[in-house]
């Protein structure tokens, strides 16, 4: 607990002074709040939304949980799919490529017309944005499995598919929880995207309406929860790996020391 403290403690010390800073810089350079509001301004401003901005910050935390679920869904039996087969592998990676190479902007109001103003174009937004590094971080993962443990696995008669679920899967944990990580942070950036193009609710519609009737320390409030709410995820998603998966943060921490 003691080092847990003193991890949280330093992060959290920067925050506080850079801050104390940015209120200081503000009130002495007498800079506008229209071009950049103090934190005590973004404060107040936020507070004085307050039943609105936890209903926008509940509605984006849906999508982002939402898109992220699905995201997990798809790309852990995809990636088990391509380690299974060169052929399956030749065959959906440059399909995996196209989708990364369509812009999520773009595609965001063709989805809107398709599909109406409701809840699953954000979803699919967000899903497109975070399974492409989830589904590359774990072929990576089931790639990489020792030659040894894949030779004593043939050696007693294993399957394909028991090489992959007991022999590489396991292996490749680290490598699916790293993704996990990238692809949470991910899907903050693909519900706003999403919310930016179409939507009536989430924190990236407040950032747009605040904009447009100039409520600008309330738009930075929106866009500090938005920070907030990556970090906290992101910590989740740390904080289940060091739960269910302890020898694979033990592995990470020891290839960092390395």
């Amino acid at each position: 607990m003691k080092g847990a403290a003193g991890n949280a403690a330093i992060p959290l010390a920067s925050v506080v002074a850079l801050l104390v800073l940015w209120e200081v810089l503000v009130r002495g350079l007498a800079i506008p709040e229209y071009v950049l509001p103090a934190p005590s301004s973004i404060w107040r401003g936020t507070l004085a939304a307050g039943p609105s901005v936890l209903h926008q910050t509940a509605a984006t935390l849906v999508t982002i949980l939402l898109g992220f679920g699905a995201s997990i869904a798809v790309s852990l039996p995809l990636a088990l799919l391509i380690a299974s087969s060169r052929v399956v592998a030749t065959a959906i990676y440059p399909l995996l490529v196209l989708t990364q190479s369509v812009p999520k902007v773009a595609l965001a109001p063709i989805l809107l017309v398709a599909l109406g103003a409701g809840e699953l174009p954000r979803v699919i937004v967000t899903f497109l944005v975070a399974f492409f590094p989830l589904v590359v971080s774990s072929v990576t993962g089931l790639l990489s499995t020792p030659p040894e443990l894949l030779e004593m696995a043939r050696a007693c008669r294993a399957s394909r598919w028991q090489e992959l679920l007991r022999i590489r899967l396991p292996f490749a944990i680290p490598f699916v929880l790293a993704g996990m990580k990238v692809a949470i942070a991910l899907c903050v950036v693909g519900a706003v995207v999403a919310e930016f193009v179409g939507a009536d609710s989430g924190l990236g519609y407040l950032i747009q309406t605040s904009m447009a009737f100039f409520k600008v320390p309330l738009a930075f409030g929106a866009m500090l929860i938005l920070a907030a709410l990556g970090i906290a995820l992101f910590q989740l998603v740390e904080w289940f790996e060091r739960l269910a998966f302890p020898w694979a943060d033990r592995d990470t921490q020891a290839g960092q020391n390395r």
